[in-house]
């Protein structure tokens, strides 16, 4: 049974996604830089979460593994912030951004993929503490999600790819995230 990807599409943009896309996996470019962008540990989590490297895994496997599948289903949120300095309206757009990330994977294990692979938006966020920080193991490895930077996806050009925006507008923070599967 073939799938209906439109049905499936408004599906996610109907849960809150300000755009939804399809690309195939091959036209995704990945790039092993970003693993050395985040031993700068520019965010803080380097180290300090289950799901971003070092923890998270070999750059060259994890890029191998996405690169295995055959499409992705690409989401965006964009947030509104009061000014370019807004830090917590960029925050509570990350929570939204999580929560519509959660609510997609429920969607997405309804639908008859053989495998996927949910990348979310700059790091893992299930837990408000990460287990890694207090030396324990992953507390929720079924929800837990590594960002699509830890698999070395170059976003900006990911959301070219897609036709989508990777800003926004003045005033706006963007996040992105993408299920990888094979039918």
């Amino acid at each position: 049974m073939k799938q209906n990807y439109e049905e499936l599409l408004e599906q996610v943009r109907g849960l809150g996604a300000y755009r939804a896309e399809l690309i195939d996996v091959e036209k995704i470019r990945f790039d092993r830089a970003f693993r050395e962008l985040c031993e700068q540990n520019a965010c803080g989590n380097y180290g300090q979460c289950w799901m971003c490297p070092p923890d998270a895994g070999d750059i060259d496997e994890l890029i191998a593994e996405a690169g295995s599948y055959r499409r992705a289903l690409v989401y965006q949120t964009v947030g509104k912030l009061e000014d370019s300095y807004d830090f917590e309206g960029m925050m509570e757009a990350a929570r939204v951004h999580g929560e519509l990330s959660r609510r997609l994977t429920e969607l997405f294990e309804t639908q008859p993929f053989s495998r996927k692979l949910h990348l979310g938006a700059g790091g893992c966020h299930v837990c408000p503490v990460c287990a890694k920080r207090t030396q324990e193991p992953c507390r929720h490895p079924e929800l837990a999600m590594p960002s699509l930077e830890t698999y070395g996806v170059a976003v900006s050009e990911l959301a070219a790819s897609c036709g989508m925006n990777y800003i926004n507008g003045k005033d706006t923070v963007t996040y992105f995230g993408a299920l990888f599967f094979s039918e």
